[in-house]
């Protein structure tokens, strides 16, 4: 699981532009939005489309949206128990 997360963070920082970061800089249980990476709802799209390309994973429940996204954590274990 950890080369999934340090992939991960490699893809979130691709995807969403974030060239002042580096893989380094996010930690596995840091908040994604809000007081920490500080991204908003159009970085959860971005998200949703990168499950989709890299992973062919599809969220179909989008209250679900909030937790998948709460950290780098979250989001690899969900990618762990759906792939």
């Amino acid at each position: 699981m950890s080369e999934l997360k340090e992939t991960l963070k490699a893809q979130i920082i691709e995807q969403l532009n974030l060239e002042d970061l580096t893989v380094a800089d996010i930690a596995d249980d840091a908040p994604l939005f809000g007081e920490g990476l500080g991204l908003d709802s159009i970085d959860a799209l971005e998200f949703i489309v990168l499950l989709e390309q890299n992973y062919g994973i599809k969220i179909a429940d989008p209250s679900e949206g909030k937790e998948i996204f709460q950290s780098v954590d979250s989001l690899a274990a969900y990618i762990e128990k759906n792939q």
